[in-house]
């Protein structure tokens, strides 16, 4: 029985054998590539400075500096940040000086994952830079302004590269299915998937596809459709950055849909974070740092929901654990919504930072024997109990010489809003035992 595929060489995976050849061939970063966009017209001028592609994964940044390095006619040296030290470096280097020396090519240096090397290592690459024997490119999924230093980064140019479109990857979906499987069809709702599980990512989308079409070999089938999806490859679709930027970019919008109090898309990130694999307990620790630090006083409730689902968690596991977080997902986003008290600690921290070490009131002070009595610790302490309302009208508790300040003004949301008639009322209070 003939193949319903084609041939293909064991040697090189698919996302390999489709990588461009030309400029032409590259799908997506149309603002980089397009004509008269920057990477376009450095290509063709053959003026290439150094630089960083940042982007996340499968975008085409290799793919990218590889073609760079065919169009200038240079040396092509790649090197893994994670897997390379300052030998590696040493050793690309002498291999430009000797390409520059015996051919008269210059050299481009390709470094992935730039962000993996220490301020030492990106160091080592700055004089041969500024000294034009290589052409720096470094390609990094972590915003460079905060991992590449800034004396490396001030050298070279920065590209942002976008993750692909659906419409792009059903390009390169095609592509695929007719250099390996074109008697194969694959049904709409399939290709819809495929193209969700993908996620911008083209390295990401072969890598599925190879062994999709792997399996549909093995089956003999000519049309891949949703039953045989979920029999072959369910467990491959579920999709999760546990690290780097598109992770703590989802934690983002969880927080903000959150403080935005809209319980729906603060249920919808928490879940998608759950279903591609985020630790419970992690997102728990920053469902409580929700209730800290946008609810606050406006409702205390929030924080002691928030601590117990984190202990349900502990305690069950899933999913009976994860039905806990949710729901402190949605009363977090439903809550009262107040800011006051973690400004007020910000400010209090500040103030204390830049103030002069001030010492305790005598009133204030603790007075366990004679001599500190003698020396009238205590005197003139007011016990707030013993007093109308349980309040010590006019007591100044701030140390001698300082203003008093206000750290806290609560809203008028929630217990705050209880909380701020309080405080107006004691301080009419203070008001009237001064007078």
């Amino acid at each position: 029985m003939n193949s319903l595929f084609q041939p293909t060489s064991p040697q090189a995976p698919l996302a390999e054998r489709l990588r461009p050849k030309t400029l032409d061939e590259v799908v997506g970063q149309s603002h980089l590539l397009g004509e008269n966009k920057p990477l376009r017209l450095a290509f063709q001028s053959g003026n290439l400075p150094s630089m960083i592609l940042w982007g996340p994964p499968g975008v085409g940044k290799t793919t990218l500096a590889r073609l760079i390095a065919n169009t200038a006619d240079a040396e092509f040296i790649a090197v893994s940040a994670v897997l390379s030290g300052i030998k590696d470096i040493r050793d690309a280097v002498e291999r430009a000086e000797l390409t520059l020396q015996q051919h008269g090519r210059k050299t481009i240096l390709f470094v992935d994952e730039v962000h993996r090397f220490n301020k030492g290592q990106q160091d080592a690459f700055l004089p041969f830079v500024e000294s034009g024997l290589i052409t720096f490119i470094g390609a990094t999924t972590e915003n460079p302004s905060f991992e590449v230093n800034s004396a490396l980064l001030s050298r070279a140019q920065v590209f942002v590269l976008n993750a692909l479109s659906e419409s792009e990857l059903a390009l390169l979906l095609e592509r695929a299915r007719l250099l390996v499987a074109e008697k194969v069809t694959i049904a709409d709702e399939v290709r819809e998937q495929i193209l969700g599980y993908a996620d911008g990512d083209a390295r990401r989308l072969f890598n599925f596809l190879e062994s999709l079409f792997n399996a549909a070999e093995a089956a003999n089938i000519t049309e891949i459709d949703e039953a045989f999806l979920q029999t072959t490859m369910a467990e491959k679709l579920r999709r999760f950055d546990k690290g780097g930027e598109a992770f703590y970019d989802q934690i983002s919008a969880l927080h903000k849909s959150v403080r935005g109090s809209n319980p729906d898309a603060a249920l919808y990130w928490f879940l998608r974070m759950i279903d591609g694999g985020a630790d419970p307990l992690y997102l728990g620790r920053r469902i409580i740092r929700m209730a800290i630090e946008d609810i606050g006083l406006a409702d205390p409730r929030a924080q002691t929901m928030a601590l117990e689902a984190c202990q349900i968690y502990e305690r069950l596991g899933s999913p009976e654990g994860e039905l806990a977080l949710s729901n402190a997902v949605i009363y977090v986003a439903v809550a009262p919504k107040s800011n006051a008290a973690y400004n007020a600690y910000n400010q209090a921290k500040s103030f204390i930072a830049q103030d002069k070490s001030r010492t305790v009131p005598l009133h204030l002070r603790n007075a366990p024997t004679k001599l500190m009595k003698a020396l009238d610790y205590g005197k003139e302490y007011r016990y707030a109990h013993n007093e109308p309302e349980a309040y010590a009208a006019g007591v100044d508790y701030f140390p001698d010489e300082m203003t008093p300040q206000q750290f806290y003004t609560p809203t008028p949301r929630g217990l705050e809003g209880k909380i701020t008639e309080k405080l107006k009322h004691l301080k009419e209070l203070d008001k009237k035992a001064k007078k």
